[in-house]
């Protein structure tokens, strides 16, 4: 039952490589170059399928590997076309992550550290863009969820490090709850096997039970 749960769980929030594909109109050894030079993030998930069979005929196994993208990944690998190469890739990553990092300034969740903004902070997020694990842990795998994720739990931590609830202020009590909210929303359910381990846990459930309540 646990292995259906992953399955279903990945039908539903994630894109075959072969529907990335057919979404995008790229083929395959397009898609590939396009990773190796650095440019289109690798899949989230790689799932192995050994399987057995018996029947009249007698028994029969083969294995198959399902690669799983994020679906923001299809508008990602449209603007790649009109890209020279990986530092203009990167230059848009960045560019977007700035950009929804002084949206997020300037409303209710306030200022962030300015290191989120910082070239070896990017840099750093750049990379785990491309090795696929932004489009494990946000909702769209793109920049702008990206900056949210990071942001948000940098707020959560600096308003919950004295580890006493009573100690926030109605003003502080409201950016955390805000800081909750934007990780809600940006953040990716996880599949079934993760959720105990991952930041929606420790950062979302934890702290409305412990904080916000």
């Amino acid at each position: 039952m646990a292995g259906m749960n992953l399955i279903d769980y990945l039908r539903d929030h994630f894109l075959t490589r072969e529907q990335l594909l057919a979404r995008t109109g790229m083929a395959g050894a397009r898609l590939d170059e396009l990773q190796q030079r650095g440019m289109m993030p690798r899949p989230s998930y790689r799932l192995r399928l050994d399987l057995a069979c018996g029947s009249f005929f007698g028994p029969h196994t083969e294995s198959h590997v399902i690669d799983w993208y994020a679906h923001g990944y299809v508008a990602w690998a449209g603007l790649l076309e009109a890209l020279d190469g990986p530092q203009q890739a990167y230059r848009v990553f960045a560019e977007r992550y700035r950009r929804r990092l002084a949206q997020l300034a300037v409303d209710k969740l306030g200022p962030y550290p300015q290191d989120l903004a910082g070239d070896a902070h990017i840099t750093a997020e750049w990379s785990h863009f491309l090795d696929g694990t932004y489009g494990l842990c946000t909702r769209s795998g793109l920049p702008k969820d990206i900056a949210a994720k990071e942001a948000a739990i940098t707020l959560i931590r600096a308003l919950t490090a004295s580890g006493r609830p009573q100690g926030l202020d109605e003003e502080a009590r409201g950016r955390l709850a805000a800081a909750v909210d934007l990780l809600d929303r940006a953040s990716s359910p996880f599949a079934p096997h993760e959720v105990a381990r991952s930041s929606r846990r420790r950062y979302v459930h934890e702290i409305r039970a412990g904080w916000l309540q």
